[in-house]
């Protein structure tokens, strides 16, 4: 039976991953597909990236250091691109089959189906505003502001800037990419939620998770220091807090 104050019912977890054992081809196709056409992608945002102007700070030089540089960039950043489709993927079948998962995993009656097109469609809808939405944070705060910093800090240091290609264009394309998900993570909370997974109460009871996980998700994808993790999960709150009161209102 279900325990007071668990913030992952034990049923529905089990429903969720019986469910994902179930669509395990289809992810696997996904995220091959997401590989295949991502590795033209990543040839098309490097070059990019190679001309555009305020992506490398002045004084700072950018090296290549062995021949598979590029390829093995290329590759890093198609498995991003394909890791990115497999969450939108889960996202969307959590929209249109979420209520039925939790309803066969808690053997109760499956509720009837009318409105699962529409929570997807509302689901698509989120991904690509707060997708939008996290790829101009990135681009005109984030990125801008971290190049900066860690240009300033090495001269402050009396080292000379000089930057792997590798490292650079992977630090940028992370950072894109960390943004765009990180801004996805509140809908996939407020439906979990409405799904019957999480309890809305729970959840907020155990606030202080969530500013740990934001913190972990920004040491991970910026600078391991206070201001960077802060730039990379206080945004992520902030919409999450947004989410969880827009969520309550709807819900009565």
């Amino acid at each position: 039976m279900e325990e007071s104050g668990d913030l992952l019912p034990r049923a529905e977890i089990r429903a969720v991953f019986n469910h994902l054992r179930v669509r395990a081809v289809l992810l696997v196709g996904v995220f091959f597909f997401g590989f295949i056409i991502g590795y033209p992608i990543a040839e098309w945002m490097i070059e990019i990236l190679l001309d555009a102007e305020g992506y490398r700070p002045i004084g700072v030089e950018i090296i290549v250091l062995q021949p598979m540089e590029i390829i093995l960039l290329k590759l890093r950043i198609a498995s991003q691109i394909a890791i990115f489709a497999l969450a939108v993927t889960l996202v969307c079948d959590l929209a249109l089959n979420g209520r039925k998962i939790i309803a066969e995993g808690k053997r109760v009656a499956i509720e009837s189906s009318t409105g699962g097109y529409t929570r997807l469609s509302f689901a698509i809808l989120n991904i690509l505003v707060l997708g939008t939405l996290g790829f101009v944070y990135a681009h005109e705060i984030l990125i801008p502001f971290l190049l900066d910093y860690l240009a300033q800090d090495a001269s402050t240091a009396g080292l000379d800037s000089t930057w792997q290609l590798r490292s650079w264009i992977g630090f940028i394309i992370g950072l894109y990419i960390g943004s765009i998900v990180s801004f996805q993570i509140p809908l996939v909370l407020v439906m979990l939620i409405r799904a019957g997974v999480l309890d809305r109460n729970t959840v907020t009871d155990n606030r202080s998770f969530l500013w740990f996980g934001a913190a972990v998700f920004g040491a991970f994808v910026s600078p391991p220091d206070p201001l960077s993790m802060f730039l990379i999960g206080g945004p992520m709150l902030v919409i999450l807090e947004i989410a969880l009161l827009l969520e309550r209102i709807t819900s009565r």
